[in-house]
């Protein structure tokens, strides 16, 4: 198999690394993640206000062949661009799993007929799973 045929040859990590279940902790966008406070009045502006089921509508309405999860944006991205408090990324993006080889070598294994990927998206925890299989394993 040449570099070009091995869907993993530039992703910085063997698929091995990623097989089975992982979980990323307190990286979805949750009732508690930061949003800015205007220091005048004490109140949080109208456009950082937010419910985590007005994210997981928004990540779902993504038109994407990749699912979509709602990651906090930070205070900063919210002030500067008066934007809501999440953004929306594919489930294995670097923000959610970490790394940029963790996010390439799971993208690799979402794409590949190879392997069976799926995630669970915990809101409540803020909590991201994500289970790599091989598929003639599963």
């Amino acid at each position: 198999m040449t570099p070009h045929d091995d869907p993993f040859h530039d992703c910085g990590l063997d698929p091995e690394a990623i097989l089975e279940t992982h979980t990323f902790e307190d990286v979805l966008f949750t009732d508690k993640t930061e949003t800015p406070v205007n220091v005048l009045t004490g109140e949080t502006p109208a456009h950082s206000r937010a419910t985590v089921e007005e994210a997981k509508k928004f990540a779902a309405s993504i038109d994407s062949d990749t699912p979509q999860i709602a990651l906090p944006a930070s205070v900063e991205t919210q002030i500067e661009t008066q934007s809501k408090p999440y953004t929306s990324a594919a489930f294995f993006h670097f923000k959610a799993t970490g790394s940029l080889e963790r996010h390439r070598t799971y993208h690799a294994a979402y794409d590949s007929d190879a392997f069976t990927v799926d995630f669970e998206a915990d809101y409540e925890s803020g909590n991201l799973t994500i289970t790599v299989d091989r598929a003639d394993e599963s």
